[in-house]
This record gives structure tokens, sequence and C-alpha cells, in this order.
């Protein structure tokens, strides 16, 4: 008796061994290449920038990136990148939030292009302990971030901006509001997912915490857990958020939130918007987190609409895509 031929099984194994292999292929791609991409993108910018002089090497599209450094209060140097064609005019102060960074993961670096075209300078800077800028976190209070922030309005003026305007995310649209109230060499304010009761938001949480030794309490920030001082909850307490915001009229403010921020819900920007005089605007993006995640566009919108109103600039005003 003939044996049955081979080839038939042969093809058999070879498409089970093809089809394995293509779905093999496509687990790798959806899984853990875009983790390597990621790392490969992360490591060109990081180098690009280092080659560079600390300024992004893709992001020399328009204007014109400078690293600049510049103390603060205390004496320590605070670092910024410095988006502007010439030091005059209206320049925005961009203040990040709680254990952010100047960059803002790229989206600030990639507004401070988008006001470039519009003919706004921006500056982005670290807040002392933050960044690249000096000093220790576990120091940061808000009367720090408020000085610090001074300081770069004090910053701007000398190399000759006529007109500054103060923008920050969460904290740092706290620390906005407050100097801009105080400070009437601003021009106006706009903060983005703002609380506005930073000592409560902020205290709910402490009695939660373990106490470490030296009386660090941990708090979660957008990098992770961090360590303040004891102290960081009693300076909240110092401040009146709702009385800044009152004393800010009649220059403008305006007032950015998600409707889906469930890390500071945005009944803190009616809160806000409410105590302030006018001129105000409020915008509630609907659907955005605190992060503005894929809604960003239309807060950058808001501003740079805002901007246009309050601070025209004879510039082209691009669509923003």
């Amino acid at each position: 008796m003939r044996s049955p031929p081979f080839w038939p099984y042969f093809i058999k194994s070879y498409c089970f061994i093809f089809f394995y292999y293509i779905f093999l292929v496509r687990l790798l791609i959806s899984q853990v290449l875009p983790d390597y991409l990621k790392a490969i993108i992360d490591y060109i910018q990081v180098s690009s920038t280092i080659l560079n002089g600390g300024v992004p090497l893709f992001l020399k599209r328009s204007g014109s990136w400078e690293k600049v450094t510049y103390p603060n209060a205390r004496g320590l140097r605070l670092a910024g990148l410095l988006c502007s064609s010439r030091k005059k005019g209206a320049v925005l102060i961009v203040c990040h939030g709680f254990t952010g960074s100047k960059e803002g993961g790229g989206r600030a670096l990639e507004m401070a292009e988008e006001l470039g075209k519009r003919g706004y300078a921006a500056l982005l800077f670290d807040f002392s302990g933050c960044g690249e800028s000096e000093g220790d976190f576990a120091d940061i209070s808000l009367t720090g971030q408020i000085n610090d922030l001074k300081s770069s309005v004090d910053f701007c003026l000398a190399l000759g901006f006529e007109r500054i305007i103060l923008t920050g995310r969460s904290f740092g649209g706290t620390t906005a509001l407050c100097l801009g109230g105080a400070d009437r060499r601003v021009a106006g304010v706009c903060t983005w997912a703002a609380p506005s009761e930073p000592f409560d938001l902020f205290n709910c949480k402490r009695d939660q915490l373990l106490r470490e030794k030296g009386g660090l309490v941990p708090l979660s920030g957008e990098q992770g857990t961090v360590y303040v001082r004891e102290g960081f909850f009693s300076d909240l307490r110092q401040h009146d958020l709702y009385g800044r915001a009152a004393l800010l009229t009649p220059r403008p403010l305006l007032v950015v939130h998600g409707s889906s921020d469930s890390v500071v819900p945005d009944w803190n920007a009616r809160a806000i918007y409410e105590a302030a005089g006018e001129p105000k605007e409020i915008r509630i993006v609907e659907g955005a987190d605190h992060q503005f995640t894929g809604r960003h566009l239309e807060a950058w919108a808001a501003l740079f609409n805002w901007l246009g109103e309050h601070f025209p600039q004879t510039s082209a005003k691009p669509d923003l895509a």
C-alpha cells in the first residue's frame, strides 16, 4: 500500500507557522513597537536639545527660541525658554502645574510656537525645585511660586517687553491669579484648571497620608509621588484666591476648565469667575479632563481669541488645525 503524499501535511504545517508568525508580528507592532518608537523619539529629542544649547531642535520652525536663566528672590537660578522674535510688545509667562516643568510634555512648547505665529512672545520657566531650576521641591510653597513668578515678570520687563500676561495650568494657574491680582504690572491673567481653594484640595488628603521622618508629607503629582514640608499647607491658608481675583479688575481674566476634570472639578472655575470683576470670561471645555487630553486645541483657541480681543498684535492669525 502506498503511503499518503507528504506535501499536504507540509503545506498545512507551513500555513499554520505562517499565520502564527503574522499573529506574533501584529502583536509586536501593536504592543511593543510603540514603546520602542517612543523611546527612540524621546532620545532624539533629548539629544537634539543638548546639542542645540538646551533648546528643542525640532521647534526651530518659527520665531526665535532662547534658553535663559535669571535669579529669584532667594538667589536660586530659574531656568526658562523664551520664544520671541523681538523683545517688545506682549509676552505670555506660562506657569506649569504642580510637579510639572516648563515644557509641559511638549504641549507648552507647541502652544508657544502657535503664540509666536500670532505675534506674541512666550516665556516658559521652571519654578524653583522643578525641572532645570535650582532648589529642593520639598521646599515648595504658594508664596515661593508667587515670588518666582514675580522674578519672571521682572526679567521680562528688563528685556523690554511692555505688556505682561500670565497664564498657568492647575497650581500654576492659582499662582498666576495670586500674583496678577496683587501686581499692577500684570496686564491680564488666564487660568486653566486652577483650584480656587488649594488648601482644601491638598489638605483633604493630608490626614490620610503617612508622615515621613523630617516632617515630609507625600503627595501625588503629575510626575508621581513627591514630598513636601508641613509648611506647604500652612502657607496655603495665607492666600485668598477670591480676593486676588477681585483685585484683578479692570484688567481682563479668562478662566478655562474641563467639564470632566476629576482632580479639580469645574466648580472651581465658576467660583473664580464669580469672585472676579469685569472684564472676565469663562470657557468650560466639554469632556475635557484635568490635562485637557485630546481637547487642548479648544483650550488654546479660547486663549488665542481672548488675546486677540484684549491684546491685539499686528500679525497674521493662522487657523489652528
